[in-house]
């Protein structure tokens, strides 16, 4: 871990704004606990479109789902590096 400045446009509830030093363009942050809904809903979403829409639909879905997961799962793993947990329960969602 380190510490940086970052320029905060804006620090709105679960909609910060801001630039990382050496960024051309200002990134969204995104909460844990959020990221974790968003992923639960993808797979939701996914379960829906399945036999609905057609092969190349779902696969950009599904392409989708599994890039917000990916990205959910890197947040997991640098938590548990520095020993902070998790934000949210790991219980399947029903």
């Amino acid at each position: 871990m380190y510490t940086e400045p970052v320029e905060i446009y804006s620090d709105a509830s679960n909609a910060a704004v801001m630039r990382h030093p050496g960024r051309k363009f200002p990134g969204l942050l995104v909460q844990g606990d959020i990221m974790r809904n968003f992923c639960v809903e993808a797979d939701a979403v996914c379960e829906s479109a399945r036999g609905v829409l057609d092969e190349e639909g779902f696969e950009r879905i599904n392409s989708l789902r599994n890039d917000l997961w990916l990205l959910l799962e890197h947040y997991k793993r640098v938590l548990g590096e520095h020993g902070i947990p998790l934000p949210f329960s790991e219980a399947p969602v029903r």
